[in-house]
C-alpha cells in the first residue's frame, strides 16, 4: 500500500461521548503518541490521528467499525503506519481496541486479566478470535 492509509472519523454518535469520557480518551491518545513514528507525519497529523483512534475507542462495536474503516486489516495497516512500535507489541494479534486498554493498564500497573497468562485464560476467543461484522 502506498502513501499514508486512509482514516475516517468515527460516527458522531461516538464524538458525543467524549465529553463525559475525557480522561479515557487523553490517555488513548498519549499512549499512542507516545509510540508514534515521527517520520509518518507532522506532529499535528500524529495527534489528529491519535485523537480520531481515541475517540473512536469510545464506540461499542470493533475499532475498525467504530473508526468506519472497511476491515480490520485496514486498522492494522493504518496502526502499523503511523505507531509501528505499538503494532510490534500486539504480536498475537489482539483485537485493537482490547489492546489499547491492555496498555494502558499495564502502564498503570493493573492487573485485568482473568488468568496469569492469556493462553490460560476462559476469554482468550474473546480477545484474539475472528471479528464479525
Amino acid at each position: 500500500m502506498g502513501g499514508r492509509p486512509l482514516i475516517y472519523q468515527p460516527l458522531a454518535a461516538i464524538v458525543a461521548r467524549r465529553t463525559s469520557r475525557d480522561d479515557e480518551v487523553d490517555d488513548v491518545r498519549s499512549l499512542l503518541i507516545a509510540f508514534a513514528d515521527p517520520a509518518a507525519g507532522s506532529a499535528e497529523d500524529i495527534a489528529q490521528v491519535a485523537e480520531t483512534i481515541a475517540v473512536a475507542c469510545l464506540g461499542d462495536n470493533h475499532l475498525w467499525q467504530d473508526l468506519q474503516l472497511p476491515s480490520r486489516a485496514e486498522l492494522s495497516t493504518l496502526m502499523a503506519y503511523w505507531f509501528p512500535a505499538l503494532k510490534a507489541r500486539n504480536d498475537r494479534d489482539m483485537k485493537w481496541k482490547k489492546f489499547l486498554y491492555k496498555q494502558l493498564c499495564e502502564r498503570e500497573e493493573i492487573q485485568i486479566c482473568k488468568a496469569p497468562s492469556c493462553a490460560v485464560c476462559s476469554d482468550q476467543p474473546v480477545c484474539f478470535g475472528p471479528e464479525t461484522a
